[in-house]
């Protein structure tokens, strides 16, 4: 085998997702002490103290406790490299993860034992679903009170569509667990109660729940209710299936407790043999396979000001053919100029490592000059592949922003540059308007935050910033632009980044009025 089949086939690149709260950067975070890339996890859940989860970087994610920007986190183990792409969990940042998920080739599904399928997560299962890739579910906070796994899987079921089939089972009654049953190894683990979080494994020689050892251990009452439950998952439950695991029509379902490293070791060890090496994209014409000797890449984030002191901007782009080499020079399709990416690094969340190689699989960032965008298509000469169009989500809360201070109009459209580029929001704007302002487009109110902190903080500039009564934006032709558009007396004509005129209306009941008074304009939800 070559040397980058071998190196393509060791990596592993995936996505945590979860709702808000279920564990997700907390799992994160273990997940890198168990592979040796941290020696304590910050506790995400110590919000007084100094210690911050180590995914999260921004000054606001550590204030908060919450991940508002997706991290990029590498590291080695068991011979895997391995990529975690951390997400947001909160709604509001739900394009960010969107767009992170199209770097990936497998999701990690975090999932509150106490309280089930929550909201976000069945948004951001509908995004994996859709480009079918394997889904794994973690089953958090186990040593706390929770619902019963037989509940937990009808509603995997039931809510997202999917069959789950449970790796390991928990242990105890009426939702207090004592620990998990390894139904591949036929072992038991234990909580530790003893405070030192780690984890007591009794290996059954016999291989088999009804083992005696096994009864001693547990006590009756729990060890007949674990023989029940696998007797009956062995009987009616499905069976193991890669092939279903692979299309993501069926989900291995772990359970554990992060906060307390109880199962996560098993977790990771499982997934790493599960999880698919780098697979083939999709691109607009054809596709690229991993193993072809020919480099191409696409960038899926941008991220300015991750270095305060330099104020930097690093295009993360994920490595879908072919070998990187430090200096490589590559074309860049959508300028058609040719390019040198010098200055390739790896991350651990802010601390970064200068690389001189990378592989299909792997995430890397680049120092950009300005160059890039998201959805950029980078290819080795010889190859021409542009990868598919990223999504773009129609904001649903506008606000018009502008410097308080005029004498920082020059920081002030810098910084809404780049953070528009970033994709941290949307950016539209009135061609009438002679004052320096901008209206601003978000999925959720805690963009408008992280806009106003950030610009603040990285860029020198307060803004004013005055929200319009405005929830529904569509895309129009230029062509349609030009007829005399009934209806929009209460709307604004506006136009995005790329020029491009949008129509903002107060709501659903107004753009529908308007609709039907113009059968002949195509309105849309978002752009061609």
């Amino acid at each position: 085998m070559s040397t980058l089949a071998q190196e393509v086939n060791r990596r592993r690149t995936f996505a945590i997702i979860s709702h808000p709260d279920a564990g997700k950067t907390t799992l994160t975070e273990k997940l890198l002490l168990y592979g040796g890339a941290i020696r304590l996890a910050g506790s995400v859940k110590a919000r007084k103290s100094q210690k911050h989860a180590l995914s999260d970087w921004m000054e606001i994610e550590k204030q908060r406790g919450i991940s508002v920007t997706s991290s990029v986190l590498q590291f080695d183990y068991d011979g895997f490299r391995v990529n975690i792409l951390d997400t947001p969990g909160h709604q509001d940042f739900s394009e960010d993860t969107y767009r992170t998920l199209m770097a990936t080739d497998s999701a990690v599904m975090v999932i509150d034992v106490a309280k089930g399928v929550e909201d976000q997560t069945k948004k951001l299962f509908r995004v994996c679903k859709q480009r079918g890739i394997p889904i794994f579910t973690f089953v958090n906070k186990l040593d706390r009170f929770g619902k019963s796994p037989f509940d937990l899987m009808e509603e995997i079921e039931n809510v997202l569509g999917i069959r789950a089939y449970p790796m390991n089972w928990p242990i105890g009654n009426d939702g207090n667990y004592v620990g998990v049953y390894n139904r591949k190894l036929a072992q038991v683990e234990l909580f530790d109660t003893e405070g030192a979080h780690g984890q007591k494994i009794i290996p059954s020689q016999v291989g088999s729940v009804d083992d005696p050892a096994f009864a001693e251990l547990l006590g009756e009452e729990a060890y007949k209710a674990l023989q029940e439950d696998i007797e009956l998952l062995d009987l009616a439950g499905d069976v193991f299936d890669e092939e279903k695991v692979a299309a993501g029509e069926l989900t291995p379902m772990f359970f554990g407790s992060a906060i307390s490293n109880f199962g996560v070791r098993p977790f990771l060890e499982e997934f790493l043999q599960l999880a698919p090496p780098p697979l083939s994209r999709k691109g607009v014409e054809n596709a690229v396979e991993p193993h072809d000797e020919r480099f191409s890449a696409f960038v899926f984030k941008i991220q300015a000001n991750m270095n305060p002191t330099h104020r930097d901007r690093i295009a993360f782009i994920r490595i879908c053919s072919g070998k990187f080499t430090k200096g490589m020079a590559v074309k860049h399709l959508s300028t058609g100029k040719t390019i040198k990416l010098a200055q390739p690094t790896q991350f651990m969340a802010q601390e970064r490592t200068i690389i001189d190689e990378a592989y299909s699989g792997d995430i890397i960032g680049l120092f950009d000059p300005g160059v890039f965008g998201i959805g950029d298509s980078l290819c080795q000469d010889g190859l021409t592949f542009q990868f598919e169009d990223f999504p773009v989500f129609p904001p649903e809360l506008f606000a018009r922003v502008q410097a308080k201070d005029t004498m920082k109009r020059k920081q002030f459209n810098k910084g809404m540059t780049q953070l528009t580029q970033e994709g941290a929001v949307q950016v539209f704007r009135q061609p009438e308007m002679a004052i320096e302002s901008y209206i601003v487009g978000a999925v959720g109110l805690l963009q408008f935050e992280v806009l106003e902190y950030r610009l603040k903080n990285e860029y020198g500039v307060d803004i004013e910033m005055n929200h319009l009564g405005y929830s529904t934006a569509r895309w129009i032709d230029e062509g349609d632009l030009k007829k005399s558009i009934k209806g929009i007396d209460s709307a604004m004509i506006v136009r995005d980044i790329k020029d491009r005129p949008v129509i903002l209306f107060r709501n659903e009941w107004s753009f529908n009025w308007a609709k039907e008074q113009n059968p002949s304009v195509n309105f849309m939800i978002v752009p061609k």
